[in-house]
C-alpha cells in the first residue's frame, strides 16, 4: 500500500509540475505584446513602410512600428510574411535589432569556414529573447540562410537568397528608427 501511495504522489507531483510548465510557456509574451497590451493608457501604433524583402519563395513586407503607450515610446522593426492561412510577423525591438545586426555580421564571417568543414549537417543561428531567429544551415557543402519569424508554429520561415538585401533592410530599419527617435 505504501508503494502505491508513493507512486500515486509521484504521479500527481509530476502531472502538476508539467501543467505549471505548460501554463508558463503559454503565457510568455513578446516585448511587443507586453508594451502594446498595457491597460489604463492610450496606445497608438504608427507604421512607416520600408523596402520589401525578396526571399526565395515569397516577398515579405517590412516596416517600423512606433508604439506610444502613455508617456512611453518604443520602436519595432517588423517583417511580415504572407501565408496561405494568415500572415506571420516578427516584431524586433530596436535594441534587439542592433544585436541581430551584430550577430548577422558574425555569422557571415563564419559561414565559409563551416562550409569547408563539409559536415553532413551544420546549423549556426542567433535567437532573440522573443524567438526571432537568423542563421544558416550547411548541407552538402552548401549554406542556406533563413529567418524564422515566430517562435511557435509552422510556415514561419523565410529563406534568404540575397544576403546583401537582408543586410540593407536591417540597416534601413536601424537608420529609420534612429531618424524617428530624433
Amino acid at each position: 500500500m505504501k508503494k502505491f501511495l508513493t507512486i500515486l504522489a509521484l504521479m500527481i507531483t509530476t502531472f502538476s509540475f508539467s501543467q505549471n510548465l505548460k501554463e508558463k510557456v503559454e503565457k510568455e509574451e513578446t516585448k511587443m505584446e507586453k508594451f502594446a497590451s498595457r491597460t489604463g493608457v492610450i496606445t497608438k501604433f504608427t507604421d512607416t513602410n520600408l523596402t520589401d524583402l525578396k526571399t526565395n519563395y515569397t516577398v515579405a513586407t517590412t516596416r517600423i512600428r512606433k508604439l506610444n503607450s502613455g508617456n512611453e515610446i518604443s520602436y519595432f522593426y517588423q517583417i511580415e510574411k504572407p501565408g496561405k492561412y494568415g500572415n506571420s510577423t516578427a516584431s524586433i525591438e530596436y535594441s534587439d535589432l542592433l544585436e541581430v545586426i551584430k550577430a548577422f555580421n558574425s555569422l557571415k564571417l563564419e559561414v565559409e569556414t563551416d562550409i569547408q568543414l563539409s559536415p553532413d549537417y551544420l546549423e549556426n543561428k542567433f535567437i532573440t529573447e522573443d524567438g526571432f531567429q537568423l542563421g544558416y544551415f550547411v548541407n552538402k557543402s552548401k549554406a542556406t540562410w533563413y529567418i524564422k519569424l515566430e517562435k511557435y508554429g509552422a510556415d514561419k520561415t523565410l529563406f534568404i537568397k540575397n544576403l546583401e538585401a537582408i543586410q540593407a533592410n536591417f540597416n534601413e530599419a536601424k537608420l529609420k528608427i534612429e531618424e524617428l527617435k530624433s
